[in-house]
């Protein structure tokens, strides 16, 4: 074969494009551990058969949280905080109102610092306004409490690896509060993932899609068009990657290497605010819709979206791709499947398989009634009555409350957090360097293939 010298050229040049990818990736830094720290893998800790919490944060996601826990049997609510006052006695109020004693009230700007230092405490509940929440974790561990922290978990790099190292040194779990992977859904789809039925999973989609323009008021102080305005990227990765990051078991036997972003111009957040006050924001930082792709060392891919900007339907998107079926939550939910994996106990006499098109409903809910997730068959209808976004909420604090008082390995732990946390400043990175690839940290520090697959402790 004749190669001429354009030929040449082009491969030479393909070559070099697509050689060492490390040479043209942004690296990250890893802080080392300190002497005597180690990972927090399967962390256990002494179990607490009766759990003493502290809520600091109590506006729409803290109040309801306080609600909820008080369903849940073998638990004391000590202290409430808030930077109200108002909003710390409505939330003793209704404790009251469910038959618990008076907790203990604290509101004002460093009220926190309180809370976290009470001797009475086990469980420091956070949900503050982004901002707040790693360094209240931080001191919460340090001053010997177990944290659990709304999400996103942490906003910088530095935050992360503060939250991870405080845990490996204190022993304390800090557990991110993703209720999206509690999802009935998900949790089943997730099951169905571990049993086989999709074959290897290559690819995993995730996104939060939600139209905020409702909602921008109801937030303290403006605080979250606040951090839009100031901020690009995927700054509230974590209901997407949640799920997503359980389906392909990262930092359970595979991990994510690197990362690339894209996003929109700004448009419709800063066209709102001028209809709403006549203000015109100069420079608003965050796209109205941010797309951002990740490949693991395994060699599977994960989509996440962000967008809380356009008029669009709700999604997570939540999409499994396997090499023997698919699983799709929005906008419809439904499997498709091509192969012979489905149990023989369901009747599929009538079904021809196909990834052409989903199963019948009829199949579908079989196959969630057969698969239907370990953690959930026994709290399944209470948590559809106390609710919480359709339960998963319940569920969520269920589990946390759980595995705490039989001194259980958490759901998730500071690892999950730190890895679906970190899209929102990597993601930055990678658009504020024209889409450069961006290195994803081995926040583990090379325990990631201590599991080889996500476990719920029983």
């Amino acid at each position: 074969m004749r190669v001429t010298l354009l030929n040449l050229v082009l491969i030479l040049c393909c070559i070099m494009s697509m050689g060492d990818l490390s040479a043209q990736m942004i690296k990250t830094k890893t802080p080392d551990r300190t002497q005597g720290q180690k990972d927090a893998i399967q962390m256990t800790c002494p179990a607490i058969p009766n759990v003493r919490i502290a809520f600091i944060g109590l506006g729409m996601r803290g109040s309801d949280a306080v609600t909820r826990m008080t369903n849940i049997e073998g638990i004391e609510v000590i202290a409430l905080c808030d930077m109200l006052e108002e909003r710390t006695k409505l939330s003793n109020k209704a404790l009251i109102e469910a038959g618990f004693p008076k907790a203990q009230e604290f509101f004002g700007e460093d009220s926190w610092r309180k809370v976290t230092a009470l001797p009475n405490v086990d469980l420091i509940y956070i949900a503050t306004d982004w901002l707040n929440h790693a360094n209240i974790g931080v001191q919460a561990m340090k001053d010997g409490k177990h944290v659990a922290i709304e999400v996103p978990g942490a906003l910088t790099m530095e935050d992360i690896w503060a939250l991870i190292n405080t845990s490996e040194k204190t022993r304390k779990h800090c557990m991110q509060l993703e209720n999206c992977v509690y999802d009935f859904f998900e949790l089943t789809t997730l099951n169905m993932a571990q049993k086989g039925l999709f074959g290897e999973i290559l690819h995993a989609e995730g996104s939060y899609i939600h139209n905020l323009e409702p909602y921008w008021g109801a937030y303290w102080n403006n605080w979250r068009l606040d951090y839009n305005r100031k901020h690009r990227g995927d700054i509230y990765p974590t209901h997407g990657m949640g799920p997503a990051c359980l389906a392909l078991n990262i930092h359970r036997g595979d991990k994510m290497n690197y990362l690339v972003s894209m996003d929109t111009k700004a448009v419709s957040i800063p066209a709102f605010v001028k209809e709403q006050n006549g203000e015109e924001l100069v420079n608003f930082k965050n796209g109205d819709h941010t797309t951002t792709m990740i490949r693991t060392e395994q060699g599977k891919t994960i989509e996440i979206q962000h967008n809380v900007a356009t008029p669009r339907p709700y999604t997570r998107m939540y999409q499994l791709t396997g090499t023997k079926g698919f699983a799709n939550k929005y906008p419809v939910e439904g499997y498709a499947l091509d192969s012979k994996l489905v149990g023989q106990d369901i009747n599929t006499k009538n079904e021809n398989f196909t990834a052409h098109r989903y199963v019948s409903n009829e199949i579908k809910d079989l196959l969630m009634k057969k698969y239907k997730h370990p953690i959930v068959l026994d709290i399944e209808e209470k948590a559809k009555e106390v609710g919480g976004h359709g339960g998963m909420d319940f569920i969520m604090d269920y589990r946390l409350i759980y595995c705490l008082q039989n001194g259980l390995p958490l759901d998730m732990d500071v690892y999950d957090l730190a890895e679906w946390s970190c899209l929102g400043p990597l993601s930055a990175i990678s658009l504020n360097n024209n889409s450069s690839p961006v290195e994803i940290p081995d926040f583990t520090r090379g325990s990631w293939m201590k599991m080889k697959f996500v476990q719920f402790a029983k």
